[in-house]
């Protein structure tokens, strides 16, 4: 591993305490195979195929803190969530869990699928620990957060995805556990429940909740997460804060699938998005004088333009990147972060600009990507893209010019 991740500079007990820990799944590809495992797992013989899902993980976790889990599929990201949460043991290793436990993970897990809604909110939080007393003085509030209306008193077999994860979201609200975990939670629902959901969990963690949360997106795991985590073929390859490990992952991965690029190129406009997502609409880029171009010279200044799109006339939140031509990212900023707003332009269509001055880059093929937000900053859409090539001749090597002057040399005690 990269970074060593056991971190003990904080005098509090932790809530969670991991070492060592590893998990293995039995492998059976044949009936025969099948008798042959259950065997080899009843006598404790251990010659059985099995499958390494996690190995090596020592972590602790305090009060407070918050940690994002990142990782290609496959990689152990929720097999380490559901050890964590109880739902399996390790194969080796020691855990500690010193506090109480809410887990977001597989929807409906722990529902029972012939109970309604309302029979379900009192059978999970009972099993969460919740007196009846408590239940019942939370029931409004949960049916009120979970907000799907009639479908309270139905079983939830008949439920869709989304409504899972409002229920299952309703009670955690209810119950506020030490430590909060989720698994890809943002990804399944309506756009207004996410927003409820995203409140939420700002409020638990300004309020000292503690959170380990799962998720592909970047964004997120920057937003929320102090820390991070990245789990690589069931192994830990880095951990510390989360932009570092962010930043890492990223390049990893823009790497791997370089060859992969399918975005659409200069000053193409996009249609309106049929789901109604935020959408950049058109990008195009200006050199000094305000004609469009797609070449500058090194060394002047360069104006990215474009249009959002936004399905609820909200201002959307807009990111800009700048990137090597085989999608290595050099840099990236928003207008959340700079607390700009793009101007509204018309019905659902807002502009924006963003000024380079004296774009720093050396000559060579670079690739503009903007994508549209929503108004929170949570969610990220697909991206438009535009080609800058940077013109002019130079013997330096590298990406960017960097400010420098040569001076007369010393002895090194002098």
């Amino acid at each position: 591993m990269d970074q060593e991740i056991f971190s003990a500079d904080n005098l509090q007990s932790p809530l969670v305490c991991l070492k060592n820990v590893g998990k293995d799944f039995p492998v059976a590809s044949t009936g025969l195979g099948h008798l042959q495992t259950i065997w080899s797992l009843l006598t404790g013989r251990g010659d059985y195929a099995r499958f390494r899902a996690l190995r090596g993980v020592d972590l602790e976790i305090y009060t407070g803190q918050s940690l994002g889990l990142i990782g290609e599929n496959g990689a152990g990201k929720t097999t380490l969530l559901k050890i964590v949460a109880g739902v399996i043991k390790p194969s080796i290793g020691k855990v500690e869990i010193n506090c109480r436990v809410g887990a977001l993970l597989e929807l409906g897990a722990g529902f029972h699928p012939e109970y309604t809604g309302r029979e379900n909110i009192y059978l999970t939080a009972a099993l969460m620990g919740m007196t009846k007393s408590d239940i019942a003085d939370n029931i409004s509030s949960i049916i009120d957060f979970a907000d799907i209306g009639e479908h309270i008193d139905k079983q939830i077999k008949h439920y869709s995805s989304g409504m899972f994860i409002r229920l299952g979201f309703a009670i955690i609200t209810a119950l506020r556990p030490d430590i909060l975990i989720t698994d890809e939670v943002l990804a399944v629902g309506d756009e207004s429940f996410q927003k409820k959901c995203i409140k939420w969990m700002e409020s638990y963690l300004s309020d000292g909740g503690t959170l380990m949360l799962c998720s592909h997106s970047m964004y997120h795991i920057n937003k929320v997460c102090h820390k991070a985590l990245w789990l690589h073929r069931g192994q830990p390859r880095l951990y510390g804060d989360s932009s570092d490990v962010t930043r890492e992952y990223l390049a990893h991965f823009e790497e791997k699938n370089s060859k992969a690029e399918e975005y659409k190129s200069h000053n193409v406009t996009h249609e309106k998005n049929a789901d109604e997502k935020y959408a950049i609409q058109e990008l195009w880029l200006e050199d000094q004088d305000r004609n469009h171009v797609s070449n500058v010279t090194n060394g002047k200044d360069v104006y990215v333009c474009g249009i959002a799109y936004s399905p609820d006339q909200r201002i959307p939140v807009v990111a800009v990147g700048v990137l090597r031509s085989d999608g290595t990212p050099i840099y990236g900023i928003s207008t959340e972060v700079d607390r700009f707003q793009p101007n509204e332009l018309g019905t659902n269509s807002f502009g924006f600009t963003l000024h380079f001055k004296r774009f720093p880059l050396l000559p060579g093929k670079y690739l503009i990507r903007a994508h549209a937000m929503d108004p929170e900053g949570m969610r990220l859409f697909d991206p438009m893209e535009c080609t800058l090539v940077v013109l002019g001749q130079t013997r330096e090597i590298g990406l960017c010019y960097i400010k420098h002057a040569w001076l007369p040399g010393k002895r090194a005690h002098s």
